[in-house]
């Protein structure tokens, strides 16, 4: 309980359901481990994706009126992907205060960019369905640089470049897959697969399922003859 409270400090927000915030800082490793009285933060992470993107293309779409939608993607995707969100997780120190199995906690799980992005974003949720969007939103806009450059985002987001090409034709349908899920909690390897209206037109392999995605999305790209 001090732990949480700590933390609650650390990202000023106190939680009136506590037990919010221990699945958000639950991994999957930890609930593994202790299935009786744990569920794991892969739910949340789900939903906190969602609500990040939210708010940050509300944020950028009202603060870079000047920018047309391609450019305000790309500046969307430099602020959502795991390289953004492992340093935001840094700054609220959340690997001191996440729950680890036996396994992640003996391979640095703590210092891990996916696991602590995957955390990051169940935090979100948590704050979300603790407080609603606004609560959510306060806690997310303490992360966005204030001196944002939209013109030097220097992240290549395979997903985002193969949607772009997609809704060019609005009947074209993109989904992401996961087709296979390996390996012990402290090194999973994910498989998933690009389905373009219920045909697979790219696998991608990774440690985590946003990286296999991209993956996936990166091959598609080269089969459809697009350099990337």
């Amino acid at each position: 309980m001090d732990n949480i409270t700590e933390f609650e400090k650390v990202i000023k927000y106190t939680f009136k359901n506590k037990n919010l915030i221990f699945t958000a800082l639950s991994h999957s490793s930890f609930a593994n481990e202790d299935k009786k009285h744990r569920r794991s933060n892969e739910r949340l992470e789900f939903l906190g994706d969602s609500v990040l993107s939210l708010v940050v293309s509300d944020f950028i779409f009202e603060h870079y009126t000047h920018l047309p939608e391609g450019e305000l993607t790309k500046l969307r995707a430099s602020l959502v992907c795991e390289k953004s969100l492992f340093e935001f997780a840094k700054r609220i120190r959340l690997g001191e205060f996440l729950m680890l199995g036996k396994g992640e906690e003996h391979t640095h799980g703590r210092e891990r960019p996916s696991i602590l992005a995957d955390a990051f974003e169940a935090v979100i949720a948590a704050v979300y369905l603790d407080g609603g969007i606004e609560a959510a939103k306060a806690h997310i806009l303490r992360f966005i640089p204030k001196n944002l450059n939209p013109r030097a985002t220097g992240v290549t987001d395979y997903k985002t470049v193969l949607q772009e090409i997609i809704q060019k034709n609005p009947e074209e349908k993109v989904e992401y897959v996961l087709m296979d899920e390996s390996g012990p909690d402290h090194d999973k390897k994910f498989t998933v697969a690009v389905m373009l209206n219920s045909n697979v037109i790219g696998e991608g392999t990774g440690k985590s399922k946003k990286n296999a995605e991209q993956m996936a999305a990166k091959e598609s790209l080269k089969l459809m003859g697009y350099e990337t």
